[in-house]
């Protein structure tokens, strides 16, 4: 019985000292406690951000959708056929515009001191992982020493 009691007051003052600091182990927060700007890492996750489309995308790809549809048809038809082309490559080639404009960001999650969430993103892979301390250094984040 003696063991049991021991083993709860332990866990309560485990669970009251993550409660004075935000839900941080202490160990961490100890770590924490000696930098201004030291942020706890939560989570990195990797994204695609689809890129921008844009006139150049619009006009090569209407050429392209023009030229096509002109093959088609003689008279109206072709006119409509030449009109219609042009408009859906011009939405098709905005479409690949973005896609080759697309870029690769990293989003980094951070526990800040008073246990807010923060997040930073980044377009090079980041040299920390879940668990690592590191600092906010304006709108951006460095690995801390």
């Amino acid at each position: 019985m003696k063991k049991f009691a021991v083993t709860t007051l332990l866990a309560l003052a485990a669970v009251a000292a993550m409660a004075d600091n935000h839900g941080m182990p202490p160990g961490i927060a100890k770590k924490m406690a000696h930098c201004d700007n030291c942020v706890l890492v939560q989570d990195v996750q990797h994204e695609k951000h689809k890129g921008e489309g844009g006139a150049v995308g619009i006009l090569a790809g209407a050429a392209a959708g023009g030229l096509l549809g002109h093959q088609v048809g003689k008279g109206t038809g072709n006119t409509l056929a030449t009109v219609g082309g042009a408009v859906a490559g011009g939405f098709a080639g905005n479409e690949v515009q973005k896609r080759v404009s697309s870029k690769d960001v990293w989003i980094t999650t951070v526990k800040t001191r008073d246990g807010s969430l923060m997040k930073f993103q980044q377009e090079t892979p980041p040299a920390w992982k879940s668990g690592s301390i590191v600092k906010v250094h304006g709108s951006t984040l460095v690995a801390h020493q």
